[in-house]
């Protein structure tokens, strides 16, 4: 049996339902008869998870581990049913989860901070806009902007 002795994500790509793990030197070791083997990558090189049903969908990626000049090519299917990769995978999965469902739980405009960002962000605009009407020398624009400034800071 394979070991997974260290798996780090080099770095991690969410977008829609995909989850991308892309793994570098020194992110992936694994352990083969009483052999350290680091992952170097020659061929594949990530695992994509759909993060809505917790399944991998790149399960014929080659992932390729080195020791010296000997080298193990595992698909990525061999090496979630011969190793404890599992137990490695679950807590990053978990947390893009989490991270995934945090997003989706603030509806949009329901956040008081969201709402606070968008007005400071409004404000400056037409802060900026009354400061082109000025150089512009467009009195009557400079005037409903000054207006609507006014309108908002009541609100």
């Amino acid at each position: 049996m394979i070991h997974v002795q260290y798996m780090k994500p080099f770095y991690t790509k969410a977008s829609g339902e995909t989850l991308r793990l892309v793994f570098a030197y020194q992110y992936f070791s694994i352990m083969k008869d009483n052999e350290l083997f680091h992952f170097v990558p020659i061929e594949g090189k990530e695992i994509i998870v759909n993060i809505k049903t917790m399944q991998i969908e790149n399960l014929s990626e080659i992932f390729v581990f080195q020791r010296g000049n000997r080298f193990l090519r595992l698909p990525l299917y061999q090496l979630l049913l011969i190793s404890n990769i599992h137990e490695h995978l679950t807590p990053i999965l978990e947390e893009a989860a989490n991270k995934s469902e945090t997003i989706n739980i603030v509806p949009h405009g329901e956040n008081a901070e969201v709402k606070h960002l968008i007005r400071s962000l409004e404000s400056e605009n037409i802060d900026r806009l009354i400061d082109e009407a000025l150089s512009n020398r467009d009195e009557q624009r400079f005037y409903e902007l000054v207006a609507k400034k006014k309108n908002m800071e009541n609100k």
